[in-house]
């Protein structure tokens, strides 16, 4: 496992770029949910500042045709893992990024309140990297960690939360290889 921690809320050693897309939490709600997504922008493209632009409300609609279909969106996720493995993070994980949406976990409506979203740079029909499953499986670690109410039994895709509204991490995402990962990673000394 990296050697990946969390202070106040901050993943270290993601690179920060603060979205002003989040607010406080409920008073009370613990955090027992990890919200993996897809995001690719312009669809289908990889790389470039187009992901921080979204989440920074700075995404200009004349750049790309796509770009002005979403560029008004008030979005953001609490961490991206870029295709390289890169880390970063927009929002403190102690406070509430709007990543789920009209979203229901186990008859809980609004996942926002006490999930972390993670974003993963991919889409529906491209297969994620082996980095990224790497990143992904410390990150998530590291967070059980910092977040004993959080277990590898609450994590769950963008598509089982919103169904039938969001599809992602999509098809291509192998649930089992990151399953295998986090229980490589527990059976460690």
């Amino acid at each position: 496992m990296a050697a990946f921690t969390v202070t106040a809320g901050w993943l270290a050693p993601a690179r920060a770029v603060p979205s002003p897309n989040c607010d406080g939490r409920p008073a009370g709600c613990a955090v027992d949910l990890l919200v993996i997504h897809g995001i690719s922008l312009p669809p289908g493209q990889y790389g470039g500042p187009w992901i921080d632009a979204l989440f920074t409300n700075s995404l200009d609609p004349a750049a790309h045709p796509y770009f002005r279909e979403v560029a008004d969106l008030r979005v953001s996720a609490h961490l991206l893992i870029r295709r390289d493995g890169e880390l970063v993070q927009y929002v403190s994980f102690e406070r509430r990024a709007w990543h789920a949406g009209r979203s229901c976990y186990r008859g809980r409506e609004g996942c926002n309140d006490y999930s972390i979203g993670i974003e993963l740079e991919g889409d529906d029909d491209h297969p994620y990297e082996a980095v990224q499953y790497g990143a992904l499986a410390d990150v998530c670690q590291t967070l059980f960690q910092a977040y004993p109410s959080l277990s590898p039994q609450h994590i769950v895709g963008h598509c089982d939360i919103a169904p039938g509204r969001k599809s992602d991490p999509g098809p291509h995402f192998d649930w089992v290889r990151l399953r295998a990962l986090l229980a490589g990673q527990s059976n460690r000394p």
